[in-house]
């Protein structure tokens, strides 16, 4: 526990490694992924490879924490010395984990508490919650860091491509036209989250190799000519990621890399296969 015991929190949708987060002192609320036979809990009971070994013919679905779940966590919290909790989530457009946790929140007296709605996804979320964490490891205040999170909010650039339109569209993410026509003519949407959290689309080309480079070409410019952390998140599709780790080191090499991903089960099972996406986070 740091000094001035503030929890730092993420939802499992955050995309923040595990290992990262043991290390750092965030603490994960899963979501739940579900399956015919049973619930499982994003990152506790259930590895993100399993869900892409049982694509195509079994697509689960997801569900939020419930409230209880939420004050359970936060009683764990309490009991383990925490005086202070700063909880970063999603959007409320992709998930209504960000209300479920604000509401159980104002109920604990026993906890100071400030939740972040990101309006963003993945580790386009999640990176605030490895920012907090490193500004608490630094020893800046809770009131500090509550203070200055709203203006960086939109500091954060997410933007990813995926092999297939399908899992997207099963979810209710995307249009049935765009999906016809992505599939049709091979067309691959680079895909992000507007500032109010919605995703959309900034881009569009035709084939894996051009959406990778405009995936490049859109955020390497945050990358170049400002202080950065970069992550760079994928979807069973490492191979892709190692190369794109690469052309960032030979056009920024003084970004930090903070680490190549594999997403969670709970992002998966909406993007399928072959996701390759790039995380900015500009003057951390």
């Amino acid at each position: 526990m740091n000094s001035q015991k503030i929890a730092v929190v993420v939802d499992s949708c955050g995309d923040v490694p595990k290992d990262y987060a043991a290390e750092h002192d965030i603490h994960v609320l899963p979501v739940h992924v579900i399956y015919p036979e049973r619930d499982y809990l994003d990152g506790v009971d259930l590895d993100p490879l399993m869900i892409y070994d049982r694509f195509p013919g079994e697509i689960p679905t997801t569900s939020m924490p419930s409230a209880g779940e939420v004050d359970d966590f936060i009683n764990d919290l309490v009991k383990a010395g925490y005086e202070k909790m700063i909880a970063v989530c999603i959007s409320p457009h992709l998930s209504s984990t960000v209300d479920t946790v604000r509401m159980v929140a104002a109920e604990h007296t026993d906890i100071k508490s400030f939740v972040f709605d990101t309006k963003n996804i993945s580790i386009g979320s999640g990176i605030f919650a490895i920012w907090v964490a490193s500004k608490v490891e630094d020893g800046m205040s809770f009131d500090e860091i509550t203070a200055k999170l709203e203006a960086k909010r939109y500091d954060s650039h997410l933007m990813f491509y995926m092999n297939s339109l399908d899992y997207l569209h099963k979810g209710g993410r995307i249009g049935h036209v765009t999906y016809v026509i992505g599939n049709t003519l091979n067309i691959k949407p680079l895909i992000s989250c507007d500032k109010e959290g919605i995703y959309y689309m900034p881009a569009k080309v035709r084939g894996i190799s051009r959406a990778k480079q405009k995936l490049f070409d859109l955020l390497v410019g945050y990358a170049r000519d400002n202080e950065c952390w970069v992550v760079i998140p994928h979807g069973n599709n490492k191979k892709e990621a190692d190369e794109m780790e690469v052309m960032i080191h030979e056009a920024a090499p003084h970004a930090k890399i903070l680490f190549k991903e594999q997403i969670t089960a709970s992002m998966a099972v909406h993007t399928g296969p072959g996701l390759l996406g790039l995380e900015v986070l500009v003057n951390p």
